[in-house]
């Protein structure tokens, strides 16, 4: 199944090493992200560590990881997406991956319940996309 995948998700696997995380590991998930998805994480690394507990090795080994398991697409693949995306999505600050997964012409994961405020493009929660593997 093919999903792209949000921040908030990912922060929360970073963060806490549970289910989530877990789960982005699932082998039947081809896992798709935007490339801000790098610079937010950066952006919010300290804060990201303080939270996790986490030394910065161990920030930068999950860093690593993610980048094997999730495919990065440039913006410039799914800049005609655009458009359409910010008059899909319910918050206009998510239109990159309304924009990717209409590109993809798949699904977005995410637990921000107001994308699904939409019926463009299915949105599933983490205890949905679940369900699904």
């Amino acid at each position: 199944m093919q999903l792209v995948v949000d921040a908030n998700v990912l922060f929360s696997a970073l963060i806490t090493d549970g289910f989530t995380a877990e789960l982005l590991f699932e082998g039947e998930l081809k896992l798709y992200t935007a490339e801000f998805i790098i610079d937010e994480f950066l952006k919010y690394k300290d804060e990201i560590l303080k939270k996790s507990k986490r030394s910065p090795e161990s920030f930068n080994g999950f860093m690593h990881t993610l980048q094997q398991i999730i495919t990065v697409i440039p913006q410039e693949e799914y800049d005609v997406f655009f458009e359409k995306a910010r008059d899909v999505s319910p918050d206009k600050r998510d239109a990159a991956y309304f924009a990717l997964a209409l590109k993809l012409n798949c699904a977005i994961w995410s637990n921000d319940k107001l994308l699904k405020d939409q019926e463009a493009v299915k949105v599933f929660s983490t205890s949905e996309v679940a369900q699904l593997v």
